[in-house]
């Protein structure tokens, strides 16, 4: 049943590492995305001073996924701030829509009293 499952899920994210390279480099090939992940998520990555690297390209237009490379310094894991990426940028997705569903609420408030 197990092997069932896995065969009919589709591949959200895969790891692509060359050949005789070290596990800090490595492509994420991104199924189902496009540049409004990709530019944001590699923008919070270079924002490590950790990553010498970071960089995504579009496969072909007609394909949604993106394959998204990141080569650390030191030989850290690029998996490691691939995670911490989507971290942050969660955290500032979060801050964003708290700071809009607050706005909403003060502006329903405003004009409830305003209507009185």
């Amino acid at each position: 049943m197990g092997d069932e499952e896995d065969k009919k899920k589709p591949r959200v994210l895969q790891m692509v590492r060359a050949d005789g390279s070290d596990n800090s480099c490595i492509t994420f090939v991104l199924h189902n995305e496009d540049h409004t992940l990709g530019n944001s998520l590699r923008y919070m990555i270079m924002k490590n001073p950790e990553v010498d690297f970071c960089g995504y390209s579009i496969t072909h237009p007609s394909e949604s996924k993106i394959n998204f490379r990141i080569q650390t310094k030191g030989g850290l894991p690029a998996v490691e701030m691939f995670q911490n990426g989507l971290e942050e940028l969660m955290g500032v997705c979060q801050h964003v829509l708290s700071k809009f569903e607050a706005s909403i609420e003060e502006y329903k408030t405003q004009k409830d009293v305003n209507m009185e």
